[in-house]
């Protein structure tokens, strides 16, 4: 099993995917949006990786912190919960605020992320509220809150593919980030804005 890789980024072009260099061997890696936002080309960085084994495919994810692994593993032991919802969820809201929700049985937030109807939300609550007991005192580590620039259409482009990608509609993305285009110049902020204004 690959715990860890630890290389340079050198493509971030399709969000959530980046391509990470180790050692002169590209590992393609999909990320949730709260660690794709925070990396950069040739930055050189440590992402700590969980493959998924499928018939078809084997799929590995990664994520800036320990915490947000092991939630996603955890998201994984849902029944109906598989990578894509998973990445949505932790794409979606922070590693603080699931907590917080799920402590709190609230359905309502659990709603606003694409794909989670009610009844997932209701099976997520269940299934979830023992096993993130004790999380919400685990400290997370702390990285540089580098962001992606880029300019004008570039980044307002890039942020709508990224809402897509978690399972929001064209036109929703289309929409959200327009509330806020005006409002922030770099993707990881725009894909911030849009998203809080969308949980709202």
């Amino acid at each position: 099993m690959i715990g860890c890789l630890i290389g340079e980024i050198i493509s971030i072009e399709t969000a959530p995917s980046v391509l990470l260099n180790v050692n002169g061997v590209g590992y393609e890696i999909d990320t949730p949006l709260s660690t794709f936002c925070q990396l950069q080309k040739g930055q050189k960085v440590t992402l700590w990786t969980h493959l998924v084994v499928r018939e078809d495919a084997q799929q590995l994810y990664g994520f800036l912190d320990t915490q947000e692994k092991s939630i996603f593993k955890t998201l994984l032991k849902v029944n109906g919960v598989g990578p894509k919802m998973a990445l949505g969820i932790l794409s979606t809201l922070s590693v603080e605020l699931l907590i917080q929700t799920i402590e709190h049985d609230d359905v309502n937030t659990l709603v606003k992320v694409p794909g989670v109807g009610k009844k997932t939300a209701e099976r997520l609550l269940i299934e979830l509220r023992d096993r993130v007991k004790g999380l919400s005192g685990h400290q997370t580590q702390n990285h540089p809150n580098s962001t992606l620039q880029l300019s004008g259409n570039s980044a307002v482009a890039e942020a709508e593919a990224a809402l897509q990608s978690l399972g929001y509609k064209p036109a929703e993305a289309q929409k959200a980030i327009a509330l806020v285009k005006d409002q922030y110049t770099d993707v990881a902020d725009l894909i911030r804005a849009a998203l809080k204004s969308m949980m709202k």
